[in-house]
């Protein structure tokens, strides 16, 4: 199933919302150059090389997937492959490395640079599809939640991942376990043989609760195989690629969220939230959260 049929994404963009003038933050390996993101990346700003380059790129490849779910217009593929708001702008915070790995100081000083830009590029959301275990320094961890939710609080809507540690209860990462920002978990499609397909949390999803017994994540969303945006490499390039993860389901639900804000741009980041809660559609027998995205229903 796509992706956008799963959670009525559609209707929504027959009518026209498109993301055009919302500003989203991504914290990622960074960001490739991509027609399918051509002239939307406002900034850029590297945490792991801060002097290396003043370009935008991505060594990685993580970063431009979620770009493209988040806001690619899907030029390359005759529009099958576009992604949620592919109007919104990008502000590209290169925090992970080549390998996909980081440091807890680089997302902080990222944090902290959006607390003082958010405003001055136009950043209403902040798409963090990066997460630890929590096993690192206590001190960093207890920096790390205090950023996010300091965003938070200048009202800043914060979309991070659950990870993918799951299903074992109390497996979300940091900073998905703030009680104030707004958690990913992963759903994913099923079928069993004689009867339709249903969507449930997939099993490496990270559950809750935390251990300041905090429901999360609160939704869910697709995260299983989804096709987006690729770094072109090669003489042959390749633009999109297949990834899965809870990385993958947090721009489903930041895109949205920037449908929402040129809906509504009046919402505050509690409006948001209030929005979700009420909008998404409940897993029989999953004991978690609100249940999955509906664009359709968190557009009404």
């Amino acid at each position: 199933m796509e992706y956008y049929k799963q959670i009525h994404a559609e209707p929504v963009w027959r009518q026209g919302w498109t993301g055009r003038g919302v500003g989203i933050a991504l914290l990622d390996t960074g960001c490739a150059f991509h027609p399918d993101l051509e002239g939307r990346v406002r900034k850029f700003m590297d945490f792991v090389h801060p002097f290396s380059s003043s370009t935008c790129y991505d060594d990685n490849g993580h970063g431009t997937h979620i770009a493209g779910i988040l806001a690619g217009n899907g030029r390359m593929s005759g529009g099958r492959y576009r992604g949620m708001a592919p109007e919104a702008e990008l502000t590209v915070l290169k925090v992970l490395d080549r390998q996909g790995g980081g440091c807890i100081m680089d997302m902080v000083r990222a944090l902290q640079w959006l607390s003082l830009y958010a405003g001055q590029y136009g950043i209403r959301i902040v798409n963090i599809s990066v997460g630890g275990t929590g096993q690192e320094n206590a001190a960093e961890n207890t920096l790390l939640l205090t950023e996010v939710e300091c965003l938070w609080d200048h009202g800043l809507v914060v979309v991070a991942a659950a990870g993918n540690n799951g299903p074992e209860p109390g497996s979300v990462t940091t900073p998905g376990v703030s009680r104030k920002i707004i958690t990913v978990g992963c759903s994913q499609a099923e079928n069993y043989g004689i009867f339709p397909e249903v969507e449930r949390a997939a099993r490496f999803s990270g559950r809750g609760p935390t251990e300041d017994c905090v429901v999360k994540p609160e939704i869910l969303a697709p995260g299983s195989e989804v096709v987006s945006c690729c770094p072109p490499t090669g003489r042959r390039r390749s633009w999109y690629t297949v990834k899965s993860g809870t990385s993958m389901a947090v721009p489903m639900v930041s895109g949205a969220i920037a449908l929402l804000l040129e809906k509504y741009p009046v919402y505050s980041n509690v409006d948001v939230k209030l929005k979700l809660r009420e909008s998404s559609r409940p897993f029989a027998g999953e004991g978690q959260g609100w249940g999955e995205l509906r664009v359709d229903r968190l557009l009404e």
